[in-house]
């Protein structure tokens, strides 16, 4: 490779500058005030000497700040710069229906586990609680809680109202015994009675 030391353009040099010091070509700085001894540089390891000696210079990397753009990104959260006219894609596009879908299914399911796991519902309502999820019955965590707190509810409510109507038939059943009992009594003393009787009127 011809080297230009007038123009300055060390084409060696500073290819073999950067191979060494691993960068690009741009990177490389070279001392002007030391053309003559870089332009005999023809050796990775004179590079290396020059790199020491410090008439090679990997430069700096160049700044690239992120201040604005962070600026933006916490303005955006608060709902700047998001109206109609700094949207591109259709609603469906920025955040799919199926992802929302997703999401919501997630956060049900997650629940209805948690409450089979602890035992505040049986497998029998977990099942239907999570076929009821899937056909969309409920649209949040909150909704599903308070379905679950109303059939639970419920529940309790009919198994008291079941205990108590058992509580009502078995008095009753046991009312009607002593009924029973009570009248086979009488009518076993009534047939005593005339049967004492019989006896006498025959003599």
């Amino acid at each position: 490779a011809v080297v230009s030391t007038q123009s300055g353009h060390y084409g060696r040099e500073k290819r073999l500058s950067a191979s060494v010091m691993k960068c690009g070509r741009k990177k490389v700085w070279l001392d002007p005030n030391e053309a003559s001894e870089i332009s005999n540089a023809n050796s990775r390891q004179n590079i290396k000497k020059l790199i020491k000696d410090g008439l090679i210079i990997k430069k700096p990397q160049t700044v690239h700040s992120r201040a604005r753009c962070r600026k933006n990104r916490e303005a955006r959260r608060m709902g700047r710069h998001t109206g109609a006219g700094k949207r591109k894609g259709t609603a469906n596009a920025r955040m799919p229906e199926k992802v929302i879908w997703m999401r919501r299914m997630r956060v049900l399911r997650r629940l209805l586990k948690k409450y089979r796991e602890d035992k505040k519902i049986d497998k029998h309502m977990y099942h239907a609680l999570y076929l009821q999820s899937k056909g969309n019955i409920f649209k949040n965590k909150r909704v599903l809680m308070e379905h679950i707190h109303k059939k639970k509810a419920e529940s309790a409510r009919l198994k008291t109202l079941q205990e108590q109507a058992e509580a009502r038939r078995n008095r009753s059943k046991a009312a009607h015994e002593r009924k029973q009992a009570r009248n086979a009594q009488k009518h076993a003393e009534i047939f005593a009675h005339i049967e004492d009787n019989a006896p006498e009127e025959e003599s």
